[in-house]
């Protein structure tokens, strides 16, 4: 076994630890904000690192290159679909005082809900 093929077993086998960890525990969790939680690690660690150990066994070239945009937008775009699900989570749920536009707490945001 080359050390390249080694170490795409290593990126492999630790991509889908996170990816089975997280399945695990989005089986396990009761709540819907906990269940967020067991997904970000899946689409943050274990996709780009799925990603990473084929674009290693592959070799250099445009294969790996496109593996490795594959695994960034991957990445990016479970960090996004999270905190939008999050988001519809909570307006579903009928939270007060969290709103779409990111408000935080700030003088603004207590005047719409008539705190002082």
């Amino acid at each position: 076994m080359t050390p390249r093929q080694l170490l795409a077993l290593v990126l492999l086998v630790a991509g889908v630890a996170a990816l089975l960890l997280a399945a695990v525990a989005l089986v396990a969790l009761p709540a819907p904000y906990q269940r967020l939680h067991a997904l970000s690690p899946a689409s943050s660690l274990g996709a780009p690192l799925t990603a990473l150990a084929v674009a290693v066994a592959t070799g250099p070239g445009r294969a790996a290159v496109k593996v490795l945009v594959i695994g960034l937008l991957l990445a990016v775009g479970g960090a996004v679909t999270t905190m939008a699900v999050a988001r519809a989570t909570v307006r579903s749920e009928g939270h007060e005082g969290y709103e779409s536009h990111g408000d935080r707490g700030g003088p603004e945001g207590r005047e719409r809900r008539g705190e002082k």
